[in-house]
C-alpha cells in the first residue's frame, strides 16, 4: 500500500503513519494541498491522509475535478468535527479522529486498499497453492486469483510479483470496487490536459504507473462491462488510450487479477465478458479460506502479535495454550483480516507475560447465535436473512461501517449500497458513530 500523507509528520498523524508502515505501507509525505496534487498526477498512490488543518476542501475538489478516485481520509481531532462532517459530505472516505485507536487505524486501511503483508504459511493447503503461484511467477502469463474476502488475493500476487522476472518493476494495485464507475476509466488509462472540464494536467494512469512491473485489478468481477471492452484492449495489444489522448501509447505490463466472485456465473448472466474471463484466466489460482487451512491460524496470529507489539511499543508475548484454542475453534468469516484485527485487539487488552484467554475477543457470527433461537433462520427469505445478519452487525459495531464490512468479509462499498437500499425501503439503519456521515 502507497500512502501520501498532506500534512507535518510530527505529533498524532506522524503516529498514524507509523500504524500504517506497520502494515507494510510506502509513506510519501507533502506539506501542502498543491504539492499533493503535483505528486498524485506523476505517482498515484492507494490512499491519501490529510490533516483537516490543510485545506482539504480545495483536495477534494481538485481531485474530483481531474477525475482522480484516490481515496482521502480526513486525520483531525474531536475538536474538527464540523471540518470532518464537510469533509465526509466533500467525498472524504473516512474520518480518522487523532489521537488515533490503532485497531480503527487498522480497519480503515484495510477498507481503503488492502495492506502489504507478509506471506506466513504453515497449512498444508496454503503451501500448496503457493507451490502453484510460484511455478508462474516467472511466466508472463495472466493469473486470476479467487478466493473469499480477507483470504490474502492481494499477498499472494505482489508474492507472486516479487517471484517473477519483473521484481525490481513496480507493483501497482488497483480496487476495481472501490472506485465510482465513471472514474475507473481515468484511473486506468489516465488523461490528457484539457480531455475534460477540470483536466488542468496530464495525469498518469495505472497501466502507465506499472509499465515494466505488474498491474493487479483487485475485484476484477466489480467492473462495469462496458469498461471491459477497453480494458480488452489493452491486455491484448498492449496499448493503451488516455482519455482525450490522439494516440495509443504502448504499455509493458503483466497483469494478475482477483476477485471473490465466481466469474464463470458472471458470464452466464452477461455481467462479464467471456473473453476478457479467457484472457485473464490463462492460470487460474484458488486461495482456500482460513476455515480450511487451519495450520495458518497460530502461525499468524504470532506474526500479526509480533507486529503489533511493536507498532504500540509493547512487550511481545506468545499465546497462551488457551487463547491458541480459541483462535482455533472459530470459524473466521472475515479469514486473515478478521484474524489480523483479533489479535491486535488481543496484543492491546492482554496482561502480564502471554496474552491470554481472557485477551481474545471473537465476534460471534454464527446465524444461529444472532437469530433469536437455535432456527431462527430456518423458512425465512435469504435476503431477509441477510439483511438482518448486516443490519445486526452494524447494531454490534455501534454504526461503524469499517469494522462491520471486515467482519461480515464484504467490502466497504458494497456495505453502503446494502445499506442505502435497505433505507430506501424503510429499514432502520444505525447511524455511523460521531455524526459523521456514512
Amino acid at each position: 500500500m502507497r500512502i501520501l500523507i498532506v500534512g507535518s509528520m510530527s505529533g498524532p498523524l506522524g503516529q498514524a503513519a507509523k500504524f500504517a508502515i506497520a502494515r507494510g505501507a510506502q509513506i510519501a509525505q507533502t506539506g501542502a494541498v498543491g504539492e499533493a496534487l503535483a505528486a498524485l498526477r506523476s505517482t498515484p498512490v492507494d490512499a491519501v491522509l490529510c490533516d483537516l488543518r490543510q485545506d482539504i476542501l480545495a483536495l477534494l475538489a481538485a481531485l474530483r475535478d481531474e477525475r482522480m478516485a484516490t481515496p482521502v481520509i480526513a486525520c483531525g481531532t474531536e475538536r474538527d468535527a464540523d471540518a470532518a462532517v464537510a469533509a465526509i459530505r466533500a467525498g472524504a472516505r473516512e474520518f480518522l479522529s487523532l489521537p488515533q485507536d490503532p485497531l480503527l487505524v487498522a480497519a480503515i486501511l484495510a477498507a481503503v486498499a488492502d495492506g502489504e503483508r507478509g506471506l506466513i504459511v504453515s497449512d498444508p493447503a496454503m503451501a500448496a497453492t503457493v507451490a502453484r503461484a510460484e511455478r508462474v511467477a516467472a511466466a508472463e502469463a495472466s493469473v486470476l486469483i479467487t478466493g473469499e474476502s480477507g483470504t490474502g488475493k492481494e499477498v499472494l500476487a505482489r508474492h507472486i510479483h516479487t517471484r517473477s522476472r519483473r521484481a525490481q518493476g513496480p507493483f501497482v494495485a488497483l480496487n476495481c470496487a472501490a472506485i465510482p464507475e465513471q472514474l475507473l476509466e481515468s484511473e486506468l488509462f489516465g488523461h490528457e490536459k484539457g480531455a475534460f472540464s477540470g483536466a488542468v494536467a496530464r495525469r498518469v494512469g495505472k497501466f502507465e504507473a506499472a509499465d515494466g512491473g505488474t498491474l493487479l485489478l483487485d475485484e476484477i468481477g466489480e467492473m462495469d462491462i462496458r469498461l471491459q471492452a477497453k480494458l480488452l484492449r489493452a491486455v491484448q495489444e498492449r496499448e493503451i488510450d488516455r482519455v482525450g489522448g490522439s494516440a495509443p501509447v504502448r504499455v509493458n505490463v503483466r497483469i494478475l487479477a482477483t476477485t471473490n466472485r465466481d466469474l464463470r456465473a458472471e458470464v452466464a448472466q452477461k455481467r462479464f465478458r467471456e473473453d476478457l474471463y479467457f484472457r485473464l484466466n490463462v492460470v487460474a489460482i484458488c486461495i482456500p479460506p482460513l476455515r480450511e487451512r487451519p495450520g495458518d491460524i497460530a502461525a499468524l496470529a504470532a506474526h500479526f502479535a509480533r507486529r503489533y507489539a511493536d507498532v504500540n511499543g509493547l512487550p511481545d508475548r506468545r499465546f497462551s495454550g488457551g487463547a491458541l484454542q480459541r483462535l482455533n475453534a472459530h470459524t473466521w468469516r472475515g479469514n486473515v483480516r478478521e484474524l489480523e484485527n483479533t489479535v491486535h485487539r488481543a496484543v492491546l487488552l492482554a496482561a502480564g507475560g502471554e496474552i491470554t484467554e481472557a485477551a481474545v475477543e471473537l465476534a460471534d457470527e454464527s446465524p444461529a447465535a444472532m437469530a433469536p433461537n437455535g432456527d431462527g433462520w430456518a423458512g425465512r427469505r435469504m435476503s431477509d436473512v441477510e439483511r438482518e445478519l448486516i443490519l445486526q452487525t452494524l447494531r454490534h459495531t455501534s454504526g461503524n461501517r469499517t469494522h462491520a464490512a471486515t467482519m461480515l468479509g464484504i467490502s466497504i462499498r458494497a456495505l453502503r449500497n446494502k445499506l442505502r437500499d435497505y433505507a430506501a425501503a424503510g429499514a432502520e439503519v444505525p447511524p455511523p458513530p460521531s455524526g459523521i456521515a456514512a
